[in-house]
């Protein structure tokens, strides 16, 4: 007779005498039974805590048949029942098998049961065929002189059969990129580069996991982008605010004639932060359905990497092992003052209707834009050339002890005055100089530098004071300047007067300079056949950036031509 029959009726007979032994008042099995006058029997501690509440109307009944008892009649215990619970327990614990449950949607089916099946636990890759736990047993009892291979259930058995030989896929074929069967490996694929599946899998795996490592960063990145991205809207949209509020408190003093002017500025303000809070909710849109995606992927991917069918892994391998589509990498950037706009605002309280409309021409351009900057980073030099950009030094910033030659693109320090005119741009303490030209959007260029007591290379802006000797005119010691100092021995990075040491890469005395104002990073390079990476920062920009360059006795800057 089937097992699983056999099961059937075991379960059935412990059903009937569980209820047979039951108490009617707890409905567990009875515990210390005792049988009241009328035959009905119940837990000593059930009817005891029943016939107690009855103890007032001293009349006392059966809670099944309601016969009445007076008075309330003694309990002893029903050995026979005591003994017959006591067997039943045993014979329960005895007959407890693996519970079988009906095969649902989505589960595996047994191949041997008839009727309505029940689910799957093991498949047999030699039988070809999926058993339940019943039919396991029959399996494993019959074939138990002969090893079968058995895995975890699956409904894909008839994927892992050659189409052509009917016999198991267990080779991969690495030059057709396919799982074939042994029978394959002497026909069609003689000659081929063949491994066993198993083998492939574990090469593949290697590659699985490094995949997922690219996309767990990448979700990293992807977090981070709007965790940045949400950070400059909250700014953004709170420097929209209060230049809203100053605007209005300053246009209320002005008189009636220029009251449609208010209106307008108000509602630039309005449209400029409507616009850029919308382009950056949608941008939010993006990169959180990117991670959804992301986070989809990898648990298709964890549970690949889980699985023990071997051909699933490969078959799935290559649809799972393309990445998806990624959004641009996101710099998010902001010139987050609105202070200009209450500075135009204020000069046209003191001028008159006829210059209105010149003021509010300004005004215009300096409502600031929230810069969201998709960008790809440079890797090679042909990339950053293509933002390369010509400089030369300004005479009137040189400290009196730098001589400029070449066309003001060599900076010597010489340590002896070279009698520069008075000029209120002039350095006057440190050794330093700026470039002529300013840098905006995405700029680079090259410098070549020597001498044993090294350089420093910066950028600043162009506030940056000029007299004194203190922190505020040297360059990368106030929060008006950054500068790398280059030297045979040392690399070192400043910015306010935070210094951070580096490793010295490369002997090269050729440095890169990339500047990226929107995004706000400054990078620096060394440029030999490759560039090599220095240092990077990632800031905010509020001004427009000088190149410039501070140098020691017996040292030389000099601007490359690109």
């Amino acid at each position: 007779m089937c097992l699983c029959v056999l099961a059937v009726m075991a379960e059935s007979s412990i059903l009937w005498a569980q209820d047979q032994f039951s108490c009617p008042i707890c409905l567990d099995l009875l515990k210390d039974p005792v049988t009241i006058p009328c035959g009905h029997s119940y837990c000593m501690n059930c009817i005891t805590d029943c016939w107690n509440q009855d103890d007032q109307k001293r009349v006392y009944s059966c809670p099944q048949c309601r016969q009445t008892f007076t008075p309330r009649p003694a309990l002893n215990k029903n050995v026979v029942f005591a003994e017959m619970v006591e067997k039943l327990k045993k014979i329960e614990v005895q007959t407890a098998r693996p519970a079988l449950s009906y095969a649902g949607p989505g589960d595996v089916e047994c191949d041997v049961c008839t009727g309505r099946k029940y689910k799957a636990v093991r498949s047999c890759l030699l039988c070809l065929n999926s058993y339940c736990q019943c039919h396991l047993e029959q399996h494993d009892s019959f074939f138990k002189d002969k090893r079968h291979n058995l895995i975890n259930a699956t409904g894909r058995l008839k994927e892992m059969i050659c189409s052509q030989h009917d016999r198991l896929l267990e080779v991969y074929c690495r030059t057709d990129q396919q799982c074939i069967c042994l029978l394959c490996t002497i026909n069609e694929h003689t000659n081929h580069d063949t491994v066993s599946a198993k083998a492939e899998r574990t090469e593949k795996q290697k590659q699985l996991s490094d995949i997922q490592r690219k996309l767990q960063k990448r979700i990293h990145e992807r977090e981070k982008n709007i965790q940045e991205l949400k950070e400059a809207v909250k700014t953004h949209m709170l420097s929209a605010q209060a230049a809203v509020k100053d605007s209005e408190r300053i246009f209320t003093e002005l008189m009636r004639s220029i009251e449609r002017r208010r209106s307008e500025v108000i509602q630039m303000i309005r449209d400029r932060e409507k616009t850029e809070v919308s382009r950056a909710e949608e941008l939010l849109k993006q990169l959180e359905q990117e991670i959804d995606d992301l986070s989809r992927r990898d648990a298709e991917l964890q549970q690949l990497l889980h699985t023990d069918d071997h051909i699933h892994f490969l078959q799935s391998f290559e649809s799972l092992s393309v990445l998806p589509e990624s959004t641009k990498n996101i710099n998010v950037s902001s010139l987050l003052s609105y202070d200009d706009v209450g500075e135009s605002v204020s000069m046209l309280r003191e001028k008159l209707e006829d210059l209105c409309n010149e003021e509010m021409h300004k005004i215009s351009g300096r409502v600031t834009y929230m810069e969201i900057v998709a960008t790809s980073e440079l890797k090679t030099i042909n990339e950053f050339l293509q933002y390369s950009r010509q400089l030369t030094l300004d005479s009137n910033t040189a400290h009196n002890y730098i001589r400029l030659s070449e066309g003001n693109r060599v900076a010597t320090f010489i340590g002896a005055d070279q009698r520069y005119p008075v000029h209120p741009d002039r350095f006057h303490d440190f050794f330093q100089v700026l470039c002529r030209e300013s840098v905006c959007g995405r700029c680079y260029w090259e410098i070549e530098w020597n001498g044993m007591s090294g350089v420093h290379i910066s950028v600043s802006y162009k506030s940056i004071r000029r007299k004194g000797s203190g922190f505020e005119c040297g360059f990368g010691l106030n929060d008006q300047s950054w500068r790398l100092f280059c030297s045979k021995s040392r690399y070192s990075f400043c910015h306010n007067s935070i210094k951070t040491e580096l490793p010295v890469i490369s002997s090269s005395c050729k440095i890169g300079v990339y500047v990226d104002h929107s995004a706000g990073i400054l990078s620096f390079y060394n440029v030999f056949d490759t560039m090599t990476l220095i240092h990077r920062v990632q800031t905010t920009f509020t001004q427009q950036l000088y190149p410039g360059f501070r140098i020691y006795l017996g040292s030389t800057v000099k601007l490359l031509s690109l």
